[in-house]
């Protein structure tokens, strides 16, 4: 059954179709999450909140997007507002999520550099501002398009043009030191 057959199943009365959105999604929320977060101990609490504003919601999606992307954009305000009550950094532990490009065709130090040039990477990437922490894994982690990130965003293609560019700017210049 497709998305949309499913949310106005939803709407017509059926909520027993809800819990098939759940199961399609929940997976994704919560890699988004900690992609976000970082917090392992919160991305359950954030993926229950997300599906409870997101029944709340449902009748105003209007199917102009896609429901993934609807559902990225209510994942986002969820954990930016959860962000702001903890006003936290991302530690680089927490950055773990990054692809390890493991060769087997590299020695000892070669292995070495590459991690700690990850480990690097994902501190940057925690010290980064929420917009453009946010816009940046959209993006280069979640594969959306300019256009996708601005509808979760809920922001001009500019501006997200712009939050890519400055947090690219700003990894270089934090892996730099």
């Amino acid at each position: 059954m497709e998305d949309r057959q499913i949310v106005e199943s939803v709407l017509a009365g059926d909520t027993r179709q809800y819990a098939e959105i759940v199961r399609r999604y929940q997976q994704n929320v919560a890699n988004l999450t900690y992609k976000l977060c970082g917090n392992r101990l919160e991305i359950e609490e954030v993926t229950q909140q997300v599906f409870v504003e997101l029944y709340t919601a449902l009748p105003r999606f209007r199917f102009d997007s896609k429901l993934s992307s609807f559902i990225y954009r209510i994942t986002v305000n969820v954990v930016c507002k959860m962000m702001n009550k903890a006003n936290r950094f991302i530690s680089a532990d927490a950055m773990e999520h990054l692809p390890e490009q493991r060769s087997e065709d590299l020695d000892a130090q070669q292995s070495i550099i590459r991690d700690e040039q990850y480990a690097q990477l994902r501190t940057a990437i925690g010290h980064l501002k929420s917009e453009q922490r946010t816009a940046l894994v959209l993006y280069a982690f979640e594969d959306l398009s300019y256009q996708e990130i601005a509808d979760v965003m809920q922001c001009s293609l500019s501006k997200v043009e712009s939050l890519i560019f400055r947090a690219k700017k700003n990894l270089a210049k934090e892996v730099k030191r």
